[in-house]
């Protein structure tokens, strides 16, 4: 039996805002590029850098809960720092002039926000990542259904 595979594994920043939308269908689809860079020195001695620019493109999956474009909306702006894990997806279409236009983007799967600001989900750390998967809607993805989830207790815990 043969197998094949198709997965991208990317840790970048985010480029822009992303840009959500519903489609006729009533699907939600959010767009964004990442940048990854990389470093080197020359044969001379010289420091080199190139950054590479990825089209992501991450679908709510389903009609109920919270999935990945209702997240990236919510939660990520231009400069964040994202693992993105998906598979990459080659397309084609005709643009106003007639041309055949091509586009490479990584269709997501899984996101996870690194770093994050003050009160962003994901904290100040990159070891308080907040992961986002499709699947896991409505397991505590959305904190929405437990408004006192992040409150702090007033108990009289004895520890």
């Amino acid at each position: 039996m043969s197998r094949s595979l198709n997965k991208v594994t990317l840790i970048g920043n985010v480029g822009n805002d992303p840009e959500v939308r519903t489609t006729t269908g009533g699907s939600k689809v959010a767009q964004f590029s990442l940048a990854t860079s990389r470093q080197w020195n020359s044969a001379s001695g010289e420091r080199q850098e190139k950054t590479e620019w990825h089209k992501c493109v991450a679908w709510n999956q389903g009609s109920r809960g919270t999935g990945l474009a209702d997240i990236i909306e919510r939660y990520v702006r231009k400069g964040d720092k994202l693992y993105v894990e998906g598979r990459v997806e080659y397309r084609q279409y005709q643009d106003k002039e007639n041309q055949t236009r091509y586009v490479t983007e990584v269709n997501v799967r899984e996101i996870l926000l690194l770093g994050g600001r003050g009160g962003a989900v994901g904290g100040d750390t990159e070891a308080g990542a907040a992961r986002a998967r499709p699947e896991e809607k409505g397991k505590g993805g959305d904190f929405e259904e437990f408004p006192n989830a992040l409150e702090p207790a007033d108990d009289d815990l004895p520890f």
